[in-house]
């Protein structure tokens, strides 16, 4: 995200949503051998089978 001057607070919530969801969803982390937080979320949860 880079610095820039917004002209009223909910254009400037706008755009950090919109940058927290890129981060989250679609930004490789090396620190995650290379997944996203979603996809290293998902991933750590326990498989549950539906029931019957």
């Amino acid at each position: 995200m880079y610095l820039k001057a917004y002209d009223c607070v909910s254009a400037a919530r706008a755009d950090i949503g919109r940058y927290i969801d890129w981060f989250n969803t679609q930004r490789p982390h090396s620190s995650l051998q290379g997944m996203t937080p979603k996809q290293a979320y998902w991933n750590a949860l326990p498989n549950c089978q539906e029931a019957a």
